[in-house]
């Protein structure tokens, strides 16, 4: 009898153990349909961290995740994070995706042209930052006193490209790095170029982010480069549409009469010169450009028609004013 009762206790651990082995190794049902995505937050108990996986739907079991957890003796070794749980995941995976930190990555696209504001509307999208406290972070004089950035904000300072972010990065470390990528791309030779050329680093990429918004073909940066060098060399307006959209707040869309007379130190129909900064993230091509403006004489430009990218340049007012003509026709054949 006390034979029989060694056997049956060995055979009900072995039972067990074999419920608790396919318990680690099957994936929840959840998961058998995609992936799913869990936020663990940081300095969750690790009781709080099972409550999450198992309300999610990634684990079949508190218990035997908790169970796995300590025989892998690694309590203190999960992290917290946005994690995108694959299709099919055991709880096994679930552990070690968890100690390994491999976080979601969130791909952000700040592409040329494109402002602070757009940035911020961006960043929220992806549920990363609200975008009033990007907006506020990129004024913020303390983070612009850090980063050695001479402007009223960090507009022209981000660098155009596309970017990892993870949930839980603040939004001084995702600014401070696109910062940095364009600390990369102003290289010594660059600098020294724009000294050569009367310009500080500000003023190039004041005047970068003006040719970047202008030129819808990359093809045309150099010739608007070369507009805008000559109409600074006669002291003349710049007369840039953008930078009044970016003084009016109308993020690209049409001005009226009233913004185009707006007093914004911005407005480059009203004042002379440079504005005061940056009026979008300019890229390597307009930066170039400003730097190389084509050897051209030419001092206005227009739209060749409302429906092509291109524009037609002018060196007189005369020439000019037959282009301003012929654009406005092809409006009102639309």
């Amino acid at each position: 009898m006390r034979l029989r009762g060694l056997l049956l206790t060995l055979l009900l651990l072995v039972a067990a153990a074999g419920g608790f082995a396919w318990l680690a190794l099957t994936p929840a049902p959840a998961l058998e349909a995609g992936a799913l995505i869990v936020d663990i937050p940081a300095h969750q108990s690790l009781m709080g961290i099972a409550d999450r996986l198992a309300q999610a739907g990634v684990v079949r079991s508190r218990a035997v995740f908790l169970g796995v957890v300590g025989l892998k003796g690694n309590m203190r070794r999960l992290k917290a994070g946005e994690y995108e749980i694959p299709r099919e995941a055991s709880t096994l995976d679930v552990v070690e995706l968890l100690e390994s930190g491999r976080v979601r990555q969130h791909v952000v696209l700040h592409p040329e042209g494109a402002t602070v504001g757009e940035l911020a509307r961006a960043l929220e999208g992806e549920r990363l930052a609200r975008a009033d406290d990007v907006l506020n972070a990129a004024a913020s004089e303390r983070l612009r006193q850090s980063l050695g950035i001479e402007g009223p904000s960090l507009e022209g300072y981000l660098f155009p490209d596309t970017y990892q972010f993870v949930r839980g990065m603040s939004v001084d470390e995702m600014l401070t790095r696109m910062v940095q990528r364009m600390r990369g791309k102003l290289t010594p030779e660059v600098q020294a170029r724009a000294r050569e050329r009367g310009l500080s680093v500000h003023q190039l990429l004041t005047l970068a982010s003006i040719i970047e918004r202008e030129a819808v073909d990359a093809s045309e940066q150099k010739l608007i480069s070369a507009v805008f060098w000559n109409r600074l060399r006669l002291d003349m307006p710049l007369q840039a549409d953008p930078t009044v959209q970016y003084a009016v707040a109308r993020e690209r869309r049409a001005l009226t009469r009233a913004d185009l007379a707006s007093e914004s130190p911005y407005n480059t129909y009203v004042h002379r010169g440079l504005p005061p900064g940056p009026i979008a993230s300019p890229g390597e091509g307009a930066i170039a450009a400003a730097l190389d403006p084509a050897p051209v004489k030419f001092l206005y430009f227009v739209a060749r028609s409302a429906d092509d990218r291109r524009h037609t340049f002018s060196t007189t007012v005369a020439e000019h004013n037959v282009a301003v003509a012929r654009y406005r026709l092809s409006r009102r054949q639309l």
